[in-house]
């Protein structure tokens, strides 16, 4: 996972044994030396073969063979094709640059399989190439600060999943997180203590670099700059003093547009950060401007007035439009939020598109390269599926000429952080951005979504070779929670709920920058497994089409969730953190009586009355319905069990 572009499949496998030996042929560097040596050891890991040692006195049978270098700085469009040849006795990996090795290690070490022989590869012979050039995870590091080992760890599992741009969201409202020397007290001042300092942000450039990944920084403006004003208010459009934000959602706080000490601030600015970040391309934000501070400031209105600019959309193209010179003159390609085109926009400047398809769809329309990230946005806890069936040449792409279809670079999952921390971040973005990378690196036929959560079960489980633990985390927070080792009961509870979907989760309970995100909701993946495959089983029943071990499996189930909450509510008592969840505890008890119920009526073919199964399906959406800031993800299911009895 990606789904290669091409593949052949032959009879037999390639053993893994403490046999194994691996070399580098043609084009050598440094850094095909350290994959090489990352590759053992994660391939060490995943057997338990100590191969980081041996495999280099070896005899190779496993020949890497490398054309020539890649660019001195990684480019948009660079060749990441590769060719990996399985045989029983040798494996081939060949490429034309040191992007390609890196894809093709990948793709061997997913291939790893256990078997009667022990660990091993089937014999194939894949041809493989991207089919977006830009593929991306953008990841905020202002609302929550990330520590280094959470950015290299998941650009561990960037590559993993042949993603190729880290997007790194570095400043916003709640907080100013890269150190510049130009201007000291946007991170003194702005930050609270937690920034990345220049030398370590060379350190991430490298090491995405080693991975082949872009790394293509986003310093917001005009707005989502509250913290920028907290050191330097001269920039801002309203009045001073501003604090560093502590509530999420849009702010006021705006660049104040009108003034020339505005560019030439951020023109130094730029220029400093430009020399930092090696990549080709810049992000400048441009969203969410709400215009508030525009339009209660006399001096801004006269301004607008004098030169005729009409409204704040178009003081804000007249600051987009500014900025964009100043970073052409650093030498680099500006990036925006979809906001930022406006007429007069310059065509150089690549547009990625939050509000929607058609927003992409006009911009490749108008002539303008753009990316995708709308059904991308990981932090609204959709289902894997969801985000698999969205595409950038989707449906209404159609309408766009080959030419302007072209102009569609590929997308990026978004990882807003009002509500992960450096502890579950892992847990949101992992496993489900696979499905993402998938989309945007395979054949856009590649659609089955049963085919998908197969393949991502199997990602869930080697991404641990890559210490992100996207699954033990949970049992780790239950653990604290209850104050129980081995806390059963929640745990069943737990595999049955999901945090809210979409933006409505801080409608269910006050957040703020200090919360602590260490409940229940915080604790639980985005998407329930077991709600899905319950849900699946549920349709078959439904249906009149399930099997034996369907029902054998619905029952056994049931019958867990209904006879669970005897035995939690005494753990959930004990706990403040916990304690909210026994009305939860007890709806899920009510709803699998319910699915029992249902079972029996359904495999007997007895009759309900029309009252009762009314009475029953009005509980269960209700049920439905957010409790302790979680959902009770099958409800729904023991709702088509309800629906599908018949009635006296």
């Amino acid at each position: 996972m990606p789904l290669p572009a091409h593949v052949e499949q032959g009879q037999g496998e390639f053993v893994i044994d403490g046999q194994f030996g691996i070399a580098l042929q043609g084009h050598t560097e440094a850094r095909l030396d350290r994959a090489k040596q990352r590759f053992l050891d994660t391939l060490s890991r995943e057997t338990g073969i100590p191969l980081w040692r041996e495999a280099q006195f070896n005899q190779p049978r496993f020949v890497i063979q490398t054309a020539g270098p890649s660019a001195p700085v990684q480019q948009l469009g660079e060749d990441e094709s590769y060719r990996l040849e399985v045989s029983p006795t040798k494996v081939q990996l060949t490429a034309a640059n040191p992007i390609g090795v890196l894809r093709g290690l990948q793709t061997f070490l997913q291939l790893v399989r256990v078997t009667p022989s022990g660990f091993s590869v089937p014999v194939v012979t894949i041809d493989d190439k991207p089919r977006f050039p830009w593929r991306g995870l953008m990841i905020d590091t202002s609302r929550h600060f990330m520590p280094l080992d959470v950015i290299e760890r998941n650009l561990d599992g960037m590559e993993a999943v042949k993603l190729n741009v880290f997007h790194w969201h570095i400043t916003d409202d709640q907080g100013f997180r890269a150190e510049s020397k130009k201007f000291p007290l946007l991170q003194e001042k702005g930050s609270d203590g937690l920034y990345y300092t220049q030398d370590q942000i060379r350190q991430v450039i490298g090491y995405a670099r080693d991975r082949g990944i872009r790394v293509v920084p986003e310093f917001d403006m005009p707005c989502h700059t509250t913290s920028w004003f907290v050191g330097y208010p001269e920039l801002a459009s309203g009045k001073s003093p501003y604090q560093v934000a502590r509530s999420w959602g849009v702010h006021n706080a705006a660049m104040d547009p009108t003034k020339e000490s505005t560019y030439q601030f951020v023109d130094s600015f730029i220029g400093e950060m430009a020399a930092l970040f090696p990549d080709a391309y810049f992000h400048i934000g441009g969203d969410e401007c709400n215009g508030k501070e525009w339009t209660a400031n006399p001096q801004i209105q006269a301004f607008m007035h004098a030169h005729n600019i009409p409204n704040n959309a178009a003081l804000q193209a007249y600051f987009t439009a500014k900025v964009q010179k100043l970073v052409a003159a650093h030498g680099k390609i500006m990036e925006g939020w979809d906001e930022v085109l406006q007429p007069g926009t310059p065509k150089d400047v690549v547009i990625q598109s939050w509000r929607g398809q058609a927003s992409l769809d006009e911009a490749a329309r108008q002539g303008y390269r753009s990316l995708l990230s709308t059904g991308y946005y990981i932090d609204l806890n959709q289902p894997a599926a969801e985000h698999y069936l969205v595409d950038p040449l989707g449906d209404t792409a159609t309408a766009l000429t080959p030419a302007q279809q072209s102009l569609i670079l590929g997308g990026e999952a978004a990882m807003w952080s009002e509500f992960v921390t450096p502890e579950n971040i892992d847990s949101r973005i992992w496993p489900r951005t696979a499905a993402i990378a998938e989309r945007l690196w395979s054949p856009q036929q590649a659609r089955d979504v049963d085919s998908m959560y197969r393949r991502l079960s199997v990602v869930a489980q080697k991404l641990q070779y890559y210490d992100l633990q996207p699954r033990a985390i949970t049992n780790v927070m239950l653990q604290r929670m209850s104050g129980d080792a081995d806390p059963t009961p929640l745990k069943v509870l737990a595999a049955v709920v999901a945090p809210p979907k979409g933006y409505s989760r801080e409608g269910l309970a006050s957040y703020n920058a200090f919360t602590p995100l260490n409940r229940l909701v915080d604790a639980v993946p985005p998407e329930s497994d077991t709600a899905r495959e319950f849900h699946d089983i549920a349709t078959k029943i439904a249906a009149g089409n399930a099997t034996p071990r369907d029902w054998q499996q619905a029952r056994e189930w049931l019958s867990l969730w209904r006879d669970n909450d005897a035995k939690l509510e005494p753990l959930l008592v004990q706990s403040d953190l916990t304690v909210e969840l026994v009305p939860l505890s007890h709806t899920l008890t009510h709803v699998a009586e319910m699915g029992i119920q249902a079972l029996d009526a359904l495999q007997n073919n007895d009759p309900v009355s029309v009252a009762k199964r009314q009475q029953n399906i009005a509980f269960l959406k209700s049920a439905e319905k957010p409790q302790a800031v979680l959902l009770l993800m099958v409800a729904p299911s023991v709702e088509l069990l309800v629906q599908a009895t018949k009635t006296e």
